[in-house]
């Protein structure tokens, strides 16, 4: 077998009587990044001059495919105007497909977005059991831009062509074939690359050379287009890419494949240029760069977290167990009283059941992770936790108090950490003689569905305990995210505010329901009333009497919700709130709380509130508190904030979080507004002095979040 390279070795050719094989080594992923391309297009050069070669194979290295375009690569497209440092991708894929000798793809791993686009340039596609295929750019809010709308209907069909670049789910190397997306799937245990060199002689041999572009049948059957963008709108609310690709894909039944390709690419170029597109794409890097803390790296030592111990079996501490059973790692939960802990066991038994009833595992599963959670009224075997889940109500001496049993059974380098939402982890910590040990883990409710783990250090928790943490969230699969031990770190630091503006709108005039609905149709997973009741109105009402003394005096402070909690209506659990609720929690407006409202706040004026200001204040309350957090420290990054945000409260991924939103808005505008809004409402509107800063250099979070990095 003879060898030649591409330029850095990104891409290999050789060959193995008659047949070539190009093998794209770029890892980790084998993405299509600056040289792939160019390395791709020689080779295939080389093939079409050499007379010896019957067909070639497309491969990726240590069995994988092409996973996709190097992201970082649109960003620099969208700052250049379209302009490409290197060969576009349409480019080499019009290279292969009119190569003039069979081209045979062989999939490993996954072959997603450019990474299918260019197998389905191929003429014909083979791949491992064990293989997927997809076309995800949708997530990043962005559609094919390499012919994946146009080819994909040819081989898939229409309908399912616009429901893979739609929704971007990929799918099995068996449902691929079952489509016609590939022609080939090799068992577990036969060797991709030999497999792939018999087929090549095979098709070389004995089937004409058809090019996926001149494959028009399937085209034929036309979809209900309409009926394809309501799904889609339901399922991707608010996202343009989702409908853009329906767009691109019902082109291409009835365009030439040349016309449809460049209706493609200027769809494409449009949500690239896109503010979805761009806080897509911030996102993505977001969820990596979060895990990055200062200090922190392979060398730092982290515990190994092979038994864990929950004191609770409420809501959070019952949400939080599975968590642990979920991973497969052992977990006692500890209650007050039997009647507790019956409760607590029997609200985890009915989450697994419903998850059974719903197909997402088998019951021998749930048997399996029931048997993994020890329920006790006492503090057996917590000797033996490597980790200990303070998870009771918001109350520091109840907090403490248990910290200081904790600290006098659990073993030396065990984790203490505290499910506080709000407290400070430094005053829970100074009850105990390991201070370094102690740490926030402020899971979100439910905590064995939402994906955020705030992670909050004390003023003494050491690198080790934040780097245990940080992968222990990772292997109950959350996204964490490091907090500074202020009140309510960052999530709900910010969202008292939010909360507090909504609070005010409503008592200004504006309708309970105009409040939820600006709010829901902004892209939030609910209203910030509605999230009260669901979270609990006694939660924050407890909470607000806790720290009743730190308010400061004269300061207006919303009061509707307080007087709710004192008639016993704290939201879903009591059946009434904000709204009242059936016995499937089902909403409705409750007429009497508005009037109720208009009662006790007689004497605030009453007034016609737009939905822009319903927005603005509510938005730009959170931009404002998320801007003091970044400037004091408390958060490390915007993204930061973004992420608890997105992952944490509901906010849409397509917004980018509140930080990535008002750099989009620009912090110049936001800042102005927030200026109106202070001299609207007095002092609580007052900017924060990062916010003005940055506002007045025209600058953005992002950039100073850089800037920030690189000083520290």
């Amino acid at each position: 077998m003879s060898t030649q390279s591409a330029p850095q070795d990104l891409v290999v050719l050789s060959k193995d009587n008659g047949i070539a094989v190009i093998t794209i080594q770029n890892p980790p992923v084998n993405a299509l990044s600056p040289g792939v391309p160019e390395g791709i297009a020689k080779a295939i050069a080389e093939i079409k001059a050499d007379s010896t070669v019957l067909a070639a194979i497309l491969i990726g290295a240590n069995n994988r495919f092409i996973a996709g375009a190097d992201i970082r690569e649109f960003g620099k497209i969208a700052a250049a105007g379209g302009k490409r440092d290197s060969i576009g991708l349409n480019e080499v894929l019009d290279v292969i497909e009119n190569c003039g000798k069979p081209v045979i793809a062989a999939i490993d791993g996954h072959a997603l977005g450019g990474g299918l686009e260019t197998a389905m340039a191929c003429h014909y596609r083979v791949a491992a059991a064990t293989a997927h295929v997809g076309q995800p750019e949708c997530k990043l809010g962005l559609i094919p831009g390499a012919g994946g709308t146009q080819r994909l209907p040819r081989l898939a069909g229409l309908a399912k062509a616009a429901e893979l670049c739609a929704f971007g789910d990929p799918i099995n190397a068996a449902t691929a074939l079952e489509l016609g997306i590939v022609d080939r799937v090799f068992a577990k245990g036969e060797d991709l690359l030999t497999g792939a060199i018999a087929f090549a002689r095979e098709v070389a041999l004995t089937q004409p050379l058809l090019r996926t572009c001149d494959k028009d049948a399937k085209l034929a059957d036309k979809p209900d287009f309409d009926a394809l963008r309501a799904a889609a709108a339901k399922r991707s609310r608010n996202l343009n890419a989702a409908q853009r690709a329906i767009d691109a894909v019902e082109a291409a039944s009835h365009m030439p494949f040349a016309e449809g390709l460049a209706y493609e690419q200027k769809l494409f170029m449009d949500c690239l240029y896109s503010d979805q597109s761009k806080a897509l794409i911030h996102i993505f890097f977001g969820e990596r760069e979060v895990a990055k803390i200062p200090g922190i790296d392979k060398t730092t030592p982290a515990f190994t977290i092979e038994q864990a111990a929950v004191i609770g079996a409420g809501t959070m501490g019952g949400g939080i167990a599975m968590c642990f059973a979920n991973a497969g790692i052992p977990v006692r939960v500890k209650e007050t009283s039997q009647e507790a802990l019956d409760r607590g066991l029997a609200s985890i038994r009915k989450n697994y059941a419903n998850s059974v009833a719903k197909g997402r595992f088998t019951q021998e599963a749930m048997d399996k992770r029931l048997a993994l959670i020890t329920p006790q009224l006492d503090y057996t075997g917590f000797d033996d936790a490597d980790i200990i889940i303070e998870a009771v109500f918001e109350g520091m001496e109840l907090k403490k108090q248990i910290f200081r049993e904790v600290d006098a059974i659990a073993k030396a380098g065990a984790i203490l950490a505290s499910n506080t939402s709000t407290l400070s982890i430094d005053e829970i910590a100074s009850v105990t003689t390991r201070p370094e040990f102690v740490i926030g883990t402020h899971f979100f409710s439910p905590a064995n569905v939402m994906k955020l783990l705030e992670v909050v250090r004390g003023a003494s928790t050491s690198l080790a305990a934040i780097n245990t943490c940080m992968q222990l969230g990772k292997k109950l699969g959350k996204v964490s995210v490091l907090a500074g031990n202020c009140f309510g770190f960052i999530g709900n630091r910010m969202f008292g505010p939010y909360r507090r503006e909504a609070q005010f709108l409503v008592e200004e005039g504006a309708s309970i329901a105009a409040v939820d609905q600006v709010l829901y149709d902004f892209g939030m997973a609910m209203g910030p009333l509605a999230t009260g009741d669901l979270a609990g109105l006694d939660v924050g009402w407890r909470i607000r009497k806790e720290v009743a003394h730190l308010q400061k005096p004269g300061v207006r402070q919303p009061i509707a919700e307080d007087k709710l909690c004192e008639m016993g209506r704290f939201g879903q659990k009591t059946g009434a709130g904000w709204y009242v609720y059936d016995a499937e929690r089902k909403a409705s407006v409750d007429p009497q709380v508005e009037s109720w409202v208009r009662e006790w706040t007689g004497e605030i004026p009453k007034r016609e509130i737009t939905n822009d200001e319903i927005l603005d204040r509510c938005l730009y309350a959170l931009v404002n508190e998320g801007a003091r957090l970044l400037e004091e420290g408390f958060a490390l990054r915007s993204v930061d904030i973004d992420i608890v945000y997105l992952y944490g409260y509901g906010f849409p991924a397509y917004r980018g979080g509140p930080m990535k939103y008002a750099d989009l808005v620009g912090l110049p505008k936001v800042y102005q507004r927030i200026k109106e809004f202070e001299a609207q409402h007095g002092e609580l509107w007052t900017p924060a002095p990062l916010l003005e800063q940055l506002a007045r250099e025209g600058s953005t979070f992002e950039a100073y979040s850089k800037r920030a990095a690189v000083a520290r």
